[in-house]
């Protein structure tokens, strides 16, 4: 049956058929917290998508991702002509793609694992294309208004942060953030803590937050959970809007300490724009530096104190080379963190807990 089939129906029919082909289709994990019974019918023209729009999708060519992750966190395999339930959303992913919005309803491609749909400008050179879709129908409720993410983000509590929050943020994509942002929670978590976390920049995808769940957080939120497919595009204020709700969330569930991962590196604006505006109004109570290698862990201290930021420590990647680590604590003068330091439950509270300008042994 066709999109054009389903308009023509009408009433109780049209609505018991949308729901059943809802239901059979692979939901992605950006959509988890929309309720599909807001949809009461499929529109296939006339809009211009906006990021966080859900749209039901076919599969036309697998690519890059073959594995849509759904709201339980399988990633369950993808085959032509599958029906899929998706958000739009940009990503901004160095090592992948770089995505945006497109402003009609035609194909586009599944962009990243989690649930996101956009046009590809971009790719790094060594993964294969975006595997591509055709837009069904976006999903649309009654009043007319385009069923959206940003309708089932969370409340705001009334409630303060945490008492204690330390920010992670890194060098690039893939230098060890959720890595260092699992570790302290582990090492926190058994030296007594009440652990939350939240990512509050990056693309939706649950994997990061089963890993902090399993290193023994108690309670992991991200920016999905304020309505957001992905976070690049996001403007400034909006982002400060999701991290004081989340942090507000934590505080609510009785956090004693909170950690928080922004995604990709610091030349990534939402990433800067972020960790400065947290900085200056008083979010966030600490930092560390997560880095690929000993250049990028110099850089990334000198970008971060010369805005008035000294890290408590540095940690990623670079600390599983001996080598590059004593280079990064020449370099910068500050010591490093390795996991293992991260997961003790005494290193892991003098880190979380000392001033900056302080040095932390690993």
């Amino acid at each position: 049956m066709t999109i054009h089939d389903f308009q023509s129906l009408d009433g109780v029919a049209y609505g018991e058929r949308l729901e059943r082909r809802l239901a059979a289709a692979k939901r992605a994990f950006t959509t988890r917290n929309v309720d599909l019974a807001a949809a009461s019918r499929l529109v296939r023209s006339g809009r211009r998508p906006q990021p966080g729009d859900l749209i039901l999708a076919r599969v036309t060519g697998l690519g890059q991702h073959r594995r849509l992750e759904n709201v339980h966190g399988r990633r369950g395999d993808l085959y032509e002509g599958d029906e899929i339930i998706v958000a739009y959303g940009n990503r901004y992913a160095p090592d992948q793609f770089e995505a945006y919005v497109p402003d009609n309803l035609g194909p586009c491609h599944l962009v990243a694992g989690g649930g996101v749909a956009a046009l590809v400008s971009s790719r790094h050179a060594g993964i294969k294309p975006a595997t591509k879709i055709e837009v069904i129908g976006a999903l649309m409720r009654a009043d007319g208004q385009a069923v959206n993410l940003a309708d089932f983000a969370l409340a705001p509590p009334p409630s303060a942060r945490p008492a204690r929050v330390i920010a992670v943020v890194g060098s690039s994509m893939n230098a060890g953030k959720t890595t260092t942002v699992s570790g302290l929670i582990h090492g926190l978590s058994r030296a007594g803590f009440n652990v939350g976390v939240a990512k509050l920049t990056g693309t939706g995808s649950g994997g990061d937050l089963w890993s902090m769940r399993d290193a023994g957080a108690a309670l992991a939120l991200d920016f999905t959970d304020a309505g957001h497919a992905s976070t690049f595009g996001v403007s400034d204020e909006d982002l400060g809007d999701v991290a004081q709700l989340l942090l507000a969330r934590l505080g609510a569930a009785g956090m004693d300490i909170a950690v928080v991962e922004i995604a990709d590196g610091l030349l990534q604006r939402e990433t800067a724009a972020l960790a400065l505006t947290g900085h200056a109004r008083g979010w966030f109570d600490g930092f560390l530096f997560a880095a690929a290698d000993a250049m990028g862990a110099a850089f990334g201290c000198e970008w971060l104190t010369r805005r008035g930021i000294e890290p408590l420590a540095i940690s990623g990647l670079v600390t599983a080379s001996p080598l590059a680590a004593r280079e990064a604590a020449m370099a910068t003068g500050i010591e490093l963190a390795d996991l293992a330091s991260l997961r003790d439950p005494v290193a892991a509270a003098r880190i979380a807990f000392s001033a900056p300008g302080l040095r932390v042994a690993a």
